[in-house]
């Protein structure tokens, strides 16, 4: 669910992405907070290098109820959001789209997801798997991720930049955007999709292949 009391700078950076797409630009933006370093080089000179941010590790359970680490994602680009199973909102439209790629890109060994529940009270890994079995999903391609209140907010709002959280106000007591965030190999932010917005679901369809294409050179 959305509200347009909440703005975030994702939505901000996803401007500079659209930007970038109008040009056709050969690569895709790092987006997200950047910072810079001195560099001593072997002559003596020195340089400033920009550092990006990166999404750091992390450990939840799937919808196995098995470890799910950054490390399941090594060598690989994917796509992250944040949902919750009995959303009736954007949710189903989000991983309606989400499941047409995840169908294009199944047996692409460099393509990976990962869906994040906000819902710590419900849903469990078991009812993950069933929320994956209804979407038609299956195999380890596509993880669904279940954690703790603090440890799920916290990679949503610092690291992916996608505004989650509590709301005993809201229709389902939950607050979050629809955010498809696609991460690179090195784990930097390379592009930020509305997942409801037919657009903007086919402008993540065509930069897929631009990044894969990026990571081979």
């Amino acid at each position: 669910m959305k509200s347009a009391r909440y703005i975030y700078p994702l939505s901000f950076l996803c401007i500079i992405l659209l930007f970038a797409a109008c040009k056709q630009s050969r690569t895709l933006p790092i987006l997200g907070p950047r910072d810079t370093k001195e560099v001593k080089n072997a002559d003596g000179t020195t340089t400033v290098d920009t550092v990006y941010k990166t999404i750091p590790a992390f450990s939840f359970l799937n919808q196995d109820s098995l470890p799910v680490t950054g490390d399941t994602f090594k060598n690989k680009i994917y796509i992250a959001d944040f949902f919750f199973t009995s959303c009736t909102t954007i949710c189903p439209t989000m991983h309606r789209n989400m499941k047409t790629i995840f169908d294009e890109y199944k047996d692409n060994p460099d393509v990976m997801f990962l869906s994040h529940t906000i819902d710590f009270k419900y849903d469990i890994p078991s009812k993950l798997k069933k929320y994956a079995t209804k979407l038609g999903v299956d195999g380890a391609r596509w993880q669904f991720a279940y954690g703790s209140k603090d440890s799920v907010y916290k990679i949503a709002e610092k690291d992916y930049l996608v505004a989650v959280m509590e709301d005993s106000t809201a229709k389902e007591n939950y607050v979050h955007q629809g955010w498809l965030v696609l991460i690179d190999k090195d784990k930097h932010i390379r592009g930020a999709y509305d997942g409801t917005n037919p657009e903007q679901v086919a402008q993540l369809k065509k930069d897929i292949p631009v990044l894969l294409a990026e990571e081979k050179k």
